[in-house]
């Protein structure tokens, strides 16, 4: 086992051997499509361009497999002229195969998924990463951002597995996702992104509240914009605080 980009994310010689096997058969049906892979690819994102891009992470959720908590999970995406067109999210664990593509709607295991049909904050299930807590510079704006979230949501939960979350979202299981910090990058959200998109759900860049550049992984997401919205301001004004307070 080796460390990768901070305590809470830890990779084993598994994710190096999921991804050659997912990028070796990729590239074996499709040889002039490019990839961007968590393992293959370093700290600098490539540019997304028009061609066919195959956005992979072998194993999200890596902590979470290494200690045998089933959430975890394999993510593959595909963005043709920059846009995503298909997701696959799958936890091998659970079972849990979630599809989608482009304009054709969203699947769990085959059967359709939509978004939950909750309209307020307050009757809503919000995920968010605490593990932040543990950088000294994020520290003091994620504690304050959880403690805002707890007050004006119904509750809130911590999974350590941003697709596999995010899908959640699509299922109709939870109502809002924020996600952003260290560690946090284009495969975590590409695939997942359409496939809540496809279930009726928002997902938008927290700071300016437009949809989502998934090369800016800075996303909150959500059965509907109205939440959505309440969510970016919940942040922005913790953050606000925050700044106050280190003046």
């Amino acid at each position: 086992i080796d460390e990768k980009l901070g305590d809470w994310d830890l990779v084993t010689e598994y994710d190096r051997q999921i991804e050659d096997i997912i990028i070796g058969g990729l590239k074996r049906a499709f040889p002039n499509h490019r990839f961007i892979a968590e393992e293959s690819t370093g700290k600098d994102l490539p540019e997304l361009t028009d061609a066919p891009t195959w956005i992979i992470d072998p194993i999200d959720g890596t902590t979470n497999f290494i200690h045998g908590f089933p959430h975890t999970c394999v993510v593959i995406g595909l963005a043709v002229k920059k846009e995503m067109v298909l997701g696959i999210v799958y936890n091998p664990i659970l079972e849990q195969l979630f599809t989608a593509r482009k304009g054709r709607g969203a699947f769990l295991n085959g059967k359709p998924i939509q978004v939950s049909k909750i309209q307020e904050l307050s009757k809503a299930l919000v995920c968010m990463e605490s593990g932040f807590i543990k950088v000294d510079d994020l520290r003091e704006k994620t504690v304050e951002r959880i403690q805002t979230i707890v007050k004006a949501a119904q509750g809130i939960r911590t999974l350590g597995v941003a697709a596999l979350t995010l899908c959640y979202i699509a299922l109709g299981i939870v109502e809002a996702y924020y996600i952003e910090g260290p560690g946090i990058s284009t495969w975590d959200i590409a695939a997942a992104s359409l496939i809540i998109s496809e279930a009726g759900g928002v997902v938008v860049d927290r700071i300016t509240g437009e949809p989502i550049d998934i090369m800016k992984p800075r996303a909150v997401a959500a059965c509907n914009e109205g939440i959505a919205r309440d969510v970016v301001r919940l942040i922005r004004e913790a953050d606000q605080r925050v700044n106050m307070r280190t003046k």
